[in-house]
């Protein structure tokens, strides 16, 4: 049991699987559609240049030694002896589904890895695609995450993400339709969200009945296109109290059955620009803990959805 007020995903794991397991990054060399690949595009606002997560992974290895070489790692640093290979950075499924089948199977081909959860964007998600996903899901424990960020079509728009709210909601009931889980992304803070913009997104979420979300604090790289908004004054970001309590009304709104994968954003250290305070991811997720039990609620205690 977890003392959590929340529905924590690390404890649904050890429930399932009857111990520790942890999450693999893997970078199988995808690039973005958002950026050019015939779109014309500059890529989101956000994001690194080097994609979302990249940071420690041993790019220039195949896919099965860079899961062998973080098994080491998670094996040394927090005693698992289960994985789940995470295709993190860039579009993990902008690919022909041939393509994509012998890079599942190479990971799903190493000792311990009991399963595989897929990193992509709305727009990279096809038919054929989402079958061949339906294939894993069936023969390994499998995840579509699928990064939305925002259910309003202004911030996506804002945030050049390159597609709209009605993409996104195609592409996950046609994945629910196949039996597939699918863990949401989602940001607090964004530029031009007040609270109840972002409030919306939850009870959207809620609605949906995501089985999975992460939600992240927005955080400023170096290097990128908010960055530079940023450096000029022409955007803020939440203080610590402030993200905090938005965090603990999101985890109120959501359906009380939604695994919660994260609940923060860590940008790398020697790129962050701010907020500094999210280096103290430990310090950051306490506290939220801290205001949930000041409360006295746990997740699903607004939820408006049946």
């Amino acid at each position: 049991m977890t003392s959590k007020r929340y529905n924590l995903f690390s404890a649904h794991l050890k429930e399932v699987f009857g111990g520790r397991v942890h999450k693999i990054s893997v970078d199988a060399g995808f690039g973005c559609p958002n950026r050019g690949g015939g779109r014309g595009r500059q890529g989101c606002l956000f994001c690194d240049p080097g994609g979302s997560g990249a940071v420690g992974i041993e790019r220039a290895l195949p896919v099965a030694a860079q899961i062998e070489a973080g098994k080491e790692v998670m094996r040394r640093k927090y005693k698992a002896n289960r994985f789940l290979a995470y295709f993190q950075p860039f579009s993990n499924t902008a690919a022909p589904p041939e393509q994509l089948r012998a890079l599942y199977d190479e990971a799903l081909g190493v000792a311990d890895v009991v399963g595989l959860s897929v990193g992509t964007r709305p727009d990279c998600c096809p038919p054929q695609v989402l079958d061949l996903l339906a294939e894993y899901h069936l023969r390994s424990y499998f995840w579509l995450e699928l990064g939305l960020q925002s259910v309003h079509d202004a911030t996506l728009d804002y945030l050049r993400r390159g597609h709209d709210y009605r993409c996104f909601l195609r592409t996950y009931d046609q994945a629910v339709a196949r039996g597939l889980r699918v863990c949401v992304h989602v940001i607090l803070g964004l530029p031009g969200e007040d609270r109840a913009g972002m409030l919306a997104t939850a009870d959207e979420m809620a609605r949906l009945k995501v089985a999975g979300i992460k939600i992240h604090l927005l955080h400023v790289l170096a290097g990128t296109p908010l960055g530079a908004l940023y450096e000029q004054g022409e955007i803020a970001v939440l203080g610590q109290e402030d993200y905090v309590r938005l965090a603990a009304d999101f985890i109120e709104r959501l359906h009380p059955d939604t695994l919660i994968q994260r609940l923060t954003g860590d940008g790398p250290r020697h790129q962050l620009l701010a907020p500094l305070w999210s280096l103290n991811k430990w310090e950051v997720l306490n506290a939220i803990d801290a205001e949930l039990e000041r409360r006295g609620v746990r997740q699903g205690a607004k939820c408006t959805a049946p």
